[in-house]
């Protein structure tokens, strides 16, 4: 821009688009795209000048004051690059990053690194309208320096106590280990769980219950007590034991028992003895903050954090709600009046509360934005008003109902309860009679449908009163059998954390996506379940720096946090207690590191389990305490799907057994003559057509390494060296191979390469133990033809990496793939079956639709597709996406502009660094200095960025978890 300019800088550009059609023509708005520096995420990023400090690798100068070292990433220096060019032009300078402590933060980065000679103000809103970014206009500040320091000292946090116990995790665990502040807590959290599921010890007790019926209106009831006497429940029992809890004095009931008094009962008298009402209120809960959103769309939606606050980004950048990370449950005065608009215009003015509802925190530490999670603007756009689709449709409609709700009637409810004799026995029948709905209309907790789960609330009972003798129909005994504690869900996880003061709610979704990215989790079933690494890091934490996974410890540490944003608390002098000093953190480790056991660690010990497993190189695997043959422990390789959860004594000897006894053919494939095998490794278990076996050690040839080895395959006898396998002429026998003969055929040229045995994995859903040789032989099978195509190419069924699917292969390279669904058999599927998935348009990233299909532009072979994503429309060619111009919709894209926006973006790519030939004049110094420095980084692990942002080591090679 030429002409003196406003210049308002944003995070991202869907919030830059939305901003800048509330802004006046002479305002130009730009997206930083986050954070345009940070901590050095890799040596690389390490200034020259810092290079050899001890320090630099942290980013942190704990020598000076706990200084940190900010760098501008490469990707972010064309970001920066444009905004100081747009700063020449630029009249003042508006920094509207979010209104919380990252965005304070952002801000006092961006003023820092744009070092901008004209004024600068800080502008914050909490919801993108045009009355909200009016006002934001007329009341801008200066920049909060105890939000910034704030927000720097957990950064600073984070990353000591990252990158302090990170590497001692290497070491004693497993290599490319992570620990964190909140992680590490949370991680525990999972372990403490899973650990009282194992310990839990399962009790069996009986009751009864009966129908019964009044006037020809029939219901349940339940028996409570028997002589006197109250019938044990599941409460009643000792979750470590599976006895009775001392001192209760209860009924336990047999199944013989139980059986014999439902015969009994269903011969005698029943009559009502008592007839209680009881009138209750359900009060509407709050609106939505970060967590409780969070929560409930896991419940409702069944969606993880980190899609939830995808989603809500997404919904507050383009404008429909206000903003997405608040612990505050407070409604503004102007959101309680469109909230209350609502309820009078949909449901009428009875639903509506006595008076405007406002609600209090209950969250410990509770601060950042101002304003819980509503629909933004004076008045809420209904879910139909929207044109949302998918997810945003999902959460925006969950974010109305729960915010319209919140200034509706109470619910009257009846609780109803009904007490009946017979003989001895007590039987109870409880219900419930909705008297008026209230808030129920528009949303109740956990259910997607409110009017369907008013009608599952309400449990009637017939008109009954004392002295009544309502009619046995059936009487029956029941058995039940008490349940461990359940996993943590998402939801309840999020939920643990924030009710402990555990981190902040607007880090969870990220906390336990690099929980489950960093194999510390696995995600079943909306289930957390830890894995093996998860119980050996938390055992050697728990032992060796117990605060520092301890919830109290971590509560208090985010209270003081807490205080530093208030300026109650300096921030340097708490960093030098946490980190310095005999009791700090760098002496911790220094003075602990010795004494760690990594053998001890790199073990788990499971309840139940008489075998170890342990951490390997390579893998998991199992270890029994009995030798082998050879004199040594055995040992099994744990496949990967295999958790705590899932590993128990059957399973462990069933591993241990087939690796010392062998396996044990299944059954005979016809079509060979050779025997099939149900193996289990390292992915799972599988089937394989014949076995590969080790026949003799035929010695290490002289100036070699690696010895040569003679093994028994499907195809033939073969050799083995290193890497090389070669198969041996049919005429040789076993009894003529020698390690001369041997390394002939090593090393002639025309050998022939050993293919691997046909093999296959099972399908998701069957167990091997009902696999049966019919099954095993299809599944070798694959992939099967299933017909030709009508275009050409033909169709085939087969089982890859992602399950179960069928091709279209058009030939010249060219396939089209379609996933089975749950109701088809791969064994089974046929070519209408086939013809009907592939008619299904495929879906794009995220399960999206296709809107148009502009074909395939000449000379290509991918055809360019438009889809509509979180951040607007866009085309997409194959792995390539390009945005659409502002303005710009689906149905006047042309095949010809959509090539030119893919070929723009294809310029944008970043081009492989080439290779350079100067290290043919390197001087003698320079190559010891280079041999020095390549010494001194073979200590630890190379470092790269995951996704989160955060170190990890680069990644090895997989092979047999054995090979210790």
């Amino acid at each position: 821009m030429s002409t003196a300019h406003t210049l308002v800088i944003v995070e991202s550009p869907t919030k830059a688009r939305t901003i800048k059609g509330f802004l006046p023509k002479d305002f130009q708005v730009l997206a930083s795209m986050g954070h345009v520096r940070d901590l050095p995420n890799n040596a690389s990023e390490i200034p020259a000048k810092h290079k050899g400090e001890k320090w630099a690798n942290i980013g942190v100068n704990t020598t000076a004051d706990f200084d940190p070292l900010y760098v501008v990433p490469k990707d972010k220096k064309k970001v920066v690059k444009e905004l100081k060019q747009s700063l020449k032009g630029a009249s003042e300078v508006l920094l509207a990053t979010d209104e919380d402590r990252e965005g304070e933060s952002i801000s006092w980065h961006l003023l820092n690194v744009l070092e901008p000679k004209v004024p600068v103000k800080r502008m914050v809103f909490h919801e993108i309208t045009k009355e909200a970014i009016s006002k934001a206009l007329s009341s801008t500040r200066e920049i909060d320096m105890e939000l910034v320091h704030a927000q720097e000292t957990r950064r600073i946090l984070d990353r000591l106590v990252g990158y302090t116990l990170s590497p001692l995790l290497w070491k004693k665990v497993s290599w490319g280990l992570s620990a964190g502040r909140v992680q590490s807590v949370a991680v525990r959290l999972l372990v403490q769980r899973e650990r009282s599921r194992r310990a839990f010890r399962s009790a069996i007790y009986w009751d009864l219950k009966a129908r019964l019926e009044k006037e020809g209106a029939e219901f349940d009831v339940k028996l409570i007590s028997l002589e006197g006497k109250r019938v044990a429940t599941g409460s009643d029992f000792d979750e470590a034991t599976g006895d009775l809890k001392g001192g209760r004095k209860v009924k336990l009931l047999t199944e013989e028992d139980a059986k014999s008094l439902a015969h009994k009962l269903s011969l005698e008298e029943w009559k009502v003895c008592s007839v209680d009402e009881k009138l209750t209120l359900r009060k509407p809960v709050p609106p939505f903050t970060t967590s409780t959103l969070q929560q409930e769309a896991n419940r409702k939606l069944r969606l993880s954090a980190r899609e939830t606050m995808r989603c809500a980004q997404g919904l507050y950048e383009r404008g429909f709600i206000t903003y997405m990370r608040t612990d505050s449950v407070h409604l503004s005065e102007q959101a309680i009046q469109a909230a209350r608009g609502c309820v009078s215009s949909r449901y009428g003015k009875e639903y509506l509360s006595d008076k405007p509802r406002q609600f209090k925190n209950k969250a410990r530490n509770a601060q950042e934005a101002h304003e819980a999670i509503r629909p933004s603007g004076e008045v809420f756009k209904t879910p139909s008003e929207t044109n949302l689709q998918g997810r945003d449709l999902s959460v925006y409609e969950l974010i109305w109902k729960r915010t319209v709700a919140s200034q509706m009637a109470d619910a009257r409810l009846t609780m109803l309860s009904v007490e009946i004799e017979v003989s001895q026995a007590v039987f109870r029948a409880s219900g419930k009679r909705i008297d008026f709905p209230g808030f129920f209309r528009a949303y109740v907790e956990g259910s997607d449908d409110p009017e369907s789960a008013l009608e599952g609330q309400e449990v009637l009972l017939p008109s009954l009163k004392v002295g009544d003798l309502p009619k046995s129909k059936n009487t029956e005994a029941v058995g039940h059998q008490t349940q461990p504690p359940a996993r943590y869900s998402e939801a309840s996880l999020v939920k643990t954390l924030e009710n402990e003061g555990i981190g902040r709610p607007s880090t969870y979704a990220s906390i336990i996506g690099t929980i489950v990215d960093r194999g510390y989790s696995i995600l079943q079933n909306n289930s957390l379940t830890p894995s093996f690494t998860a119980f050996a890091v938390t055992a050697l934490l728990e032992e060796h720096f117990p605060d520092l996974v301890d919830t109290s410890f971590t509560a208090r540490m985010e209270s003081t946090l807490d205080e530093i944003s208030t300026g109650k608390v300096n921030w340097i002098p708490y960093l030098k207690t946490f980190y310095k000093g005999d009791e700090g953190l760098e002496s911790q480790v220094h003075s602990r590191e010795g004494d760690i056991d990594g053998g001890e660690f790199r073990s788990v010990s499971l309840e139940g389990l008489s075998s170890l497993v342990r951490l390997g190189k390579y893998g998991t695997y199992l270890e029994s305490k009995q030798l082998g043959d050879d004199g040594k422990p055995i040992t099994a390789t744990l496949p990967q799907e295999i958790t705590p959860a899932d590993l128990d004594e059957d399973k462990a000897e069933m591993l241990l057994k087939q690796k010392a006894d062998g396996p044990e053919s299944i059954g005979m494939d016809s079509l060979t003559g050779q025997k099939i095998y149900l193996l289990i490794g390292k992915y799972g278990p599988y089937v394989q057509r014949g076995l590969v076996e080790e026949i003799k050690d035929l010695g290490i040839p002289k100036g070699k390494k690696d010895n040569v080895q003679l093994f028994s395959s499907p195809h033939g006898l073969y050799i083995k060296s290193g890497k090389s396998n070669v198969l041996l002429p049919e005429d040789v026998k076993e009894d003529q191979v020698d390690l001369e003969l041997a390394i002939k055929v090593l090393a002639d040229k025309t050998s022939k390469k050993v293919p691997n045995p046909k093999r296959s994995s099972l399908p998701k859903g069957v167990k091997p133990e009902d696999l049966t040789i019919e099954e095993a032989i299809g599944l070798l099978q694959l992939p099967r033809f299933l017909g030709d195509h009508a275009e050409g190419g033909k169709i085939q069924a087969g089982l890859g990496r992602f399950g179960p699917y069928i091709v279209w292969d058009k030939g010249k390279g060219e396939k089209d793939f379609r996933s089975l669904k749950a109701e088809d058999d791969v064994l089974s599927v046929d070519i209408d079956r086939a013809l009907e998935l592939l008619a299904v348009p495929k879906r794009g990233r995220g399960g999206r639709i296709a809107l148009k299909d502009l074909g395939v532009p000449e000379g290509e072979k991918d055809n360019i597709q438009v889809f509509n994503g979180p951040y607007g429309l866009y085309v997409k060619q194959g792995k390539i996406n390009a945005s659409l111009p502002e303005g710009k919709l689906a149905d006047d894209i042309t095949l010809d502009e959509a090539v030119e926006l893919l070929t723009a973006k294809k310029g944008t790519k970043k081009k492989p660094r080439k290779k350079t030939t100067s290290s043919r004049k390197t001087t003698k110094s320079s190559k010891e200095t280079i041999e020095k420095k390549d010494i001194k980084t073979k200590k630890r692990p190379s470092m790269a960025t995951t996704k989160t942002g955060r170190l990890r080591a680069s990644p090895v090679r997989v092979i047999s978890a054995e090979k210790k």
